[in-house]
This record gives structure tokens, sequence and C-alpha cells, in this order.
């Protein structure tokens, strides 16, 4: 199974691959969707679009996991960030890739077994994890390989129980 994480943003987007078809994890790409502040937000969503849509064509992924938007005292930010979630479902949706949603707190939680990891300790557990040579750069990558992270476990996890992951609603 190769998996697609995306950890959405207006400005950087991050994204992941990672596959587990031979029960081994192994990283196959890495890295951003970049975009300027200067672009209108329709701009920005339009460039995140084209970029994660080439990332789906040239990898096919069999499943995409996103991570959904962290909503603190800036709601605007969570916004934004949730418009790019949906640009980021939209792109697996127009391929008929199945789309799972995880929260930052269950990404953190399932790849370092701590809900509140800072960025520098997930980056050490996805090195660690997918036996890298050097820390996933940037921050915004390496959050994108631990959101397929997160998904290959819940899926490994759920297999072992029964029962199937939970998907996005369509």
């Amino acid at each position: 199974m190769l998996v697609l994480g995306i950890d959405p943003g207006t400005v950087v987007a991050g994204y992941g691959l990672v596959d587990n078809s031979d029960g081994n994890l192994r990283m196959v790409a890495y890295g951003i969707v970049k975009s300027s502040q200067k672009l209108s937000p329709a701009e920005r969503l339009s460039k995140l679009y084209y970029g994660l849509k080439e990332v789906v064509e040239r990898y096919q992924p069999d499943v995409v996991a996103v991570e959904q938007p962290f909503v603190s005292n800036n709601v605007s930010t969570a916004f934004a960030i949730g418009r790019a979630q949906a640009v980021a479902i939209l792109v697996a949706a127009n391929q008929d890739i199945p789309v799972f949603e995880y929260s930052p707190a269950k990404v953190k939680h399932t790849v370092s077994s701590y809900g509140a990891s800072s960025k520098e300790q997930m980056q050490q557990m996805v090195k660690l994890q997918l036996n890298l040579a050097e820390l996933p750069q940037p921050a915004d990558a390496a959050d994108a390989l631990a959101v397929a992270l997160c998904h290959i476990s819940e899926t490994h996890y759920s297999n072992l129980i029964g029962e199937q992951p939970k998907r996005s609603k369509k």
C-alpha cells in the first residue's frame, strides 16, 4: 500500500509518500508545494491543487491521508488550513483515491506515543521509523510523512481487530 500523507497549508503544504507493500516501511518521496503570500487566496489554492495533482499523478498512491486543521486562538488561520485540506481531499476524490483524515494529536500520538510532541521530536521519530540517514526537511514534509505513517499504523491496528479505518465522508 502506497500512502500519500499531506500536511495542508496555503503557503507551504507538505507531502510524503510511504510504501508498506511488503510489510516494511519505505519512504518513496517527500517535499513541499510552495506558494507565495503575495498571491491571492484563490491563486494559492489553485497552485496547491495543481501541485498536489502532479504528485498524485506521478506516484499514484493507493490512499491519501490528510492532517486536519488545528484550531487554536487564530480562527482565520484554521479556516485557511481547512481550505487547503479541502483542496487536498478534492485532488484525491477526483482520482477516486480513498481519503482518511487524522487530527494533529492523533498523528503525534501514533508516531511518537506522545500527543504533544514538538516538530523536532516528530522529525526524529519519522527519521527513525523510516530508517532515513537525515532528518526529513522541511518540517512540513516531515509532518506529511508522519501523517502517512499514522495511516499505516491505524490500518495495521484496524486489520488486527477486524475493522476498517474510518474514511472521510464523500
